[in-house]
Order: C-alpha cells, then structure tokens, then sequence
C-alpha cells in the first residue's frame, strides 16, 4: 500500500481541516493522494500550480431546503445537495442519491470520486453529484411525486444540458427520475432530453442503460482476469446488494458462465448454491419490492437465508467477489474472509464500498482489486451516450449501445493497466486508476488557466 508522499501532505491535512467531519470525503482524497507522489515528482509542475489543491475543492456547493406535503397532509421538510465538482473536461455528471445516510460529506466524496471516473471514460463530461436524507422506502407514489417536484424547484436553476446532467444513484430509479425531469421541463418550458439520463425509454432514454454499471464492471473484471489468463467461466461469484447494480452484475457474470451463489440487502444474504436464480431475484426486488428473506422462501430447499446480525455475504467461499451495495460495507475482517477462503479478484460495483484496510489486505495477498472509479464507470459512460443520442435525436439498439459500452470498459481497463506499468507499480489498480483520471482532470485544468 502507498503512503501519502510528503509533498501531498501538507494538502491532505488542509482538506480535513476545511471540510472537518467529512469522514469519506477525507478517506476519498487520502485514497487519491496516495497514488500521486510518483505523479508529482515527474511532473512537479502540478504542485507549482496548485492543481491538486484546486481539484480538491468543489467549484459550487448548492444545499436547499425541500418541503413537500405527505398523504395525511403533513408538512414535511428534508435537505437537498447538490455539488458540482469539476467541469474541466465538460458539464457536471453524476447521479442523485435518495438516502437518509445522505449528508454534504458524503455527496462531496462521491463528486469527487464521480471526476475521476468520468474522465477515465475518455467522454467530455465533469464530475458532479447531488441527492437528499430522504427516504423513499414506504412513501406512496404521490408522496415520491410531490417530493420530487418540490426538489426540482429549487434545483432547476443549476441544471442544463451544458451545465449539470444529474442521474440516478441509491433510491433514485426511473420513476424517480420521470417526475424530476417532469418538473423540470414544466419550470423552463423547454425539452432539454439530455439535461437527465437513465430517462425511460419513452422520453429518450437510452437501451442498455439501466444494465450498464452492472454490465460494466463485469467487463472489466474479465479484462482483469483475462490478464491472469482467466475467466468467469466456473468460477464461484458472490455479489454484494439486489439492487440495479448487483441484478444485472449477476446476470452478465452467468452469461460469461460464472456461477453466482450469493446475494444480499441490507437484512442479510442468501445463499443458492445452484445459482441464484435471476428471474425470481428480479421479481422480488424490481417487481414486488420485498426483502432477500422472500428469495429463499420461495426459492424453497436447499436455500438458505442468513440475517445480517448472524454473518455476512462475504462469509460466503467464492473466486470472485463483486460488492455492488454501497459505501464501505467491505471491512478488512471480511476481506481476510475471503482471502482465506481463495478470492482471486475483486470488482468494486458500488461508489468506495472496501474500506482502506480492505483494500490493503487485497493488495498484499495479490488479489486482482478493480477500484470503482474504474470498474464501475460503466453507468457513467452509458450515461454520456444516452446525451449523445439526445443531442442527435437518435436512439440506438441494445446491442449497438452494449458494444460501445464493453469498448470503453476494456479502454478503462487496458489504460489503468498500462499507467500502472508506466509508473512503476504493475497490477496496481488502484494507483493506475488514481493517476490515468487525475492527469486527464489536470492537463485540462492547466490548460483553461486559473479559474
């Protein structure tokens, strides 16, 4: 594992004092920073122009009050974010997350995670995020309604297509997204399509979207494994999470032949030593919104379900595994679980979901670690076709969107590879991700001045 070089330093500790009680802020830029003292040594230009200092700050922070009105007419107020990080390589891009866990911390780490990714897609598009501590769960459809449009009244000012392109994230999906864009064309009197992306295919959404951070990290991971002379094909996977990502994770891992055996929700893992069946997973979580425990009863012998207080997914023997939930679920306990029980390689599905020291106990043990600003860019990238197909009026098939998206996979991949070879560091992902975003990031930076 890399430690922070001692020129970086100084810039780290400015970062946590200027953003005090931002836990995963602070954890996202010690990660980056940690990669760049060979960045800075051959390149010292970088420190002389304070781009790491200016990368680390976000251009604009926007929080607002959102009331809205419940079903039994209740008042109720919640907090919106919006931080729009970076627009050196083009609009703000990044999704909108629907949690109560949501606070200015964490959407300021996942904006700056969102730049770096961004960039790695090789697309002109910045890095942004947003979201809000409401909870969608248990809320009716007119209440999801009223909440988004009360959100997109405030929030529409700092949006457009050539300015900040929200998505969906956590607890924001196609509904949430129609009513958001609803308003949103309602308030400007205008159909700017690609202002929003992960749009329903009825309004100018693209195919193979919704499948595409899935899909993507799958992609990346069997260009890792391919370099170990490898593949899915038999191996045992375990997947992290049931929602969007982790569904069609599962469902792109068994087309390459890889059989994954467990699942879970924030409830707890089951375990289908079959193969989880993706027909009934996608009917119970997509369909019928119940909890994991409903898979294995119906599922019936042979499946087991476990509570989350009883052990954990990673518990679970397997090659390969694919946390695909949210933020920092992995922990070095677990990832020890699964080194001692013969994890081979690792895709991050989810936005930073292994802790440090989970990363660390990877690296030493030579595990392949695909970090999530590159293995899960695949969302992103579709993202960038979905306004692509907008601004042309065009719309693509599955296959023609699905063919682009494992290209650009496969670049990410083959360019985090390289440019961890170029400095030194061969396998490292990690620091070859860190890099290959940070220098598309900076060179453009330098380029457009002091701004």
């Amino acid at each position: 594992m890399n430690t922070i070089d001692e020129k970086l330093q100084p810039i780290l500790a400015e970062v946590t004092r200027r953003n005090a009680g931002e836990p995963e802020f602070h954890q996202a830029v010690h990660e980056v920073l940690e990669s760049l003292g060979r960045v800075v040594a051959k390149h010292p230009q970088y420190l002389d122009l304070a781009l790491i200092e200016r990368i680390c700050e976000p251009e604009r922070q926007i929080i607002f009050r959102i009331p809205w009105v419940d079903d039994k007419g209740r008042v109720q107020i919640n907090r919106g974010f919006r931080v729009q990080f970076n627009s050196a390589l083009g609009p703000y891009k990044g999704g909108m997350r629907f949690h109560p866990s949501v606070n200015v911390g964490i959407i300021k780490f996942l904006g700056f995670e969102q730049t770096f990714k961004n960039a790695l897609t090789g697309m002109p598009i910045g890095g942004g995020k947003g979201g809000s501590d409401f909870d969608p769960k248990g809320k009716s459809d007119g209440e999801i309604m009223r909440f988004c449009q009360s959100l997109m009244t405030e929030l529409h000012r700092h949006l457009g297509e050539q300015t900040d392109v929200p998505a969906g994230d956590i607890g924001v999906g196609g509904r949430e997204i129609g009513y958001m864009f609803g308003q949103y064309k309602r308030l400007n009197n205008r159909y700017e399509a690609g202002v929003f992306t992960g749009k329903a295919l009825a309004y100018g959404g693209s195919r193979a979207r919704t499948e595409a951070t899935g899909y993507g990290n799958t992609y990346f991971v069997q260009a890792m494994l391919a370099t170990k002379k490898t593949a899915f094909e038999g191996k045992r996977v375990v997947v992290s999470g049931s929602g969007n990502v982790a569904i069609y994770t599962i469902e792109k891992v068994q087309s390459f032949g890889g059989k994954v055996i467990s699942c879970s929700d924030s409830s707890g893992h089951v375990v289908d030593e079959a193969g989880i069946d993706l027909g009934l997973l996608k009917e119970i979580k997509d369909v019928r919104r119940e909890r994991i425990s409903e898979y294995a009863r119906r599922r019936g012998a042979g499946v087991h379900f476990i509570p989350a207080d009883k052990g954990s997914v990673w518990d679970v023997p397997c090659q390969v595994a694919m946390p695909s939930a949210t933020q920092n679920e992995l922990s070095g306990k677990d990832a020890r679980a699964l080194v001692k029980n013969g994890v081979m390689a690792v895709g991050e599905g989810a936005n930073m979901p292994c802790t440090p020291e989970a990363v660390k106990v990877f690296q030493e043990a030579g595990v392949l670690f695909a970090p999530g600003k590159a293995a899960n860019a695949g969302g992103v990238a579709t993202s960038a076709l979905e306004m692509q197909q907008n601004a042309s009026r065009d719309s693509w098939t599955f296959e023609q969107t699905e063919a682009r998206l494992a290209t650009i996979m496969r670049n990410i991949h083959d360019t985090c590879h390289q440019t961890a070879e170029e400095y030194g560091a061969p396998g490292d992902y990690v620091l070859g991700a860190n890099i290959a975003g940070f220098v598309r990031v900076a060179e453009a930076m330098r380029m457009l001045g002091v701004i």
